[in-house]
């Protein structure tokens, strides 16, 4: 298998309250991976997991074959690996070209340069802007480079976020929730656009989402937890028909 990302017996516990038992799962190279479920299933703490927000009891996750268990979370980017979050975290005060900008400085290097503005510093900041700029055509965003971020939709606001993650030049991203508080438009521009993040910039993506339709129409492959366990995977098509899925998750909305 070309697997990019891996999880095994991933088990998570609050107290008394087991968020993940026994959790496994794969996202292979060039592929689009969904993860659904009920609330509390446990998809949020099995992503903060692989992106090492979260510590686990047992399990391992590993990163193109290597284990990553002991990797701190800023140390995930520079393997490769970016995430944007459920709720929306960004300089509403800046411009957009600058708030896409900032994920790019985490790959600054030296922070002694870059306090110093030096020569070498210099250079990489105007990096960092070109592929800003590359970033904001892929989403669209060219228009808005220049307004403040708070002032912008709020489907806007979910594409600059994307953008800041894309700008640390993942090469697998984790998207929790993209498309939540979108409305219908926001949602079928923001699915092409994973879509060509996917297909165009050859990024990997694992995502969390409750919108059954976009999931179906943009995943190849898709894994459903159920009180913090494995509960089925496969296709979209293979998820739809699936009767302990219908059973827990889809109900009559298993025909998505």
């Amino acid at each position: 298998m070309n697997e990019h990302l891996r999880c095994e017996g991933i088990r998570v516990s609050f107290g008394g309250v087991v968020a993940c038992d026994d959790i496994s799962l794969t996202v292979e190279k060039g592929k689009i991976i969904g993860l659904i479920g009920p609330n509390g299933a446990g998809k949020t703490t099995l992503f903060n997991v692989l992106t090492r927000f979260q510590p686990y009891e047992s399990g391992s996750v590993f990163h193109d074959g290597e284990n990553i268990d002991a990797l701190r979370p800023h140390e995930m980017v520079h393997r490769g690996l970016a995430r944007t979050f459920q709720n929306i975290n960004l300089f509403k005060d800046q411009t957009t070209l600058r708030n896409i900008m900032t994920g790019g400085h985490s790959l600054m290097g030296d922070p002694l340069q870059a306090m110093l503005w030096t020569p070498s510093a210099r250079q990489k900041e105007r990096e960092i802007e070109d592929r800003a700029l590359e970033i904001a055509e892929t989403l669209n965003l060219t228009s808005e480079l220049e307004n403040e971020v708070g002032n912008l939709p709020y489907g806007y606001q979910k594409r600059v976020e994307l953008g800041r993650a894309l700008a640390s030049k993942p090469s697998i991203l984790l998207l929790d929730e993209p498309v939540a508080g979108c409305n219908d438009d926001e949602t079928a521009e923001l699915q092409e656009i994973i879509r060509k993040v996917n297909t165009e910039l050859g990024v990997s993506v694992l995502l969390v989402e409750h919108d059954m339709k976009m999931v179906m129409k943009v995943c190849d492959y898709i894994y459903v937890i159920n009180f913090g366990s494995n509960l089925a995977q496969g296709t979209p098509e293979e998820i739809r028909k699936d009767p302990e899925v219908i059973k827990a998750y889809l109900g009559e909305e298993e025909h998505v």
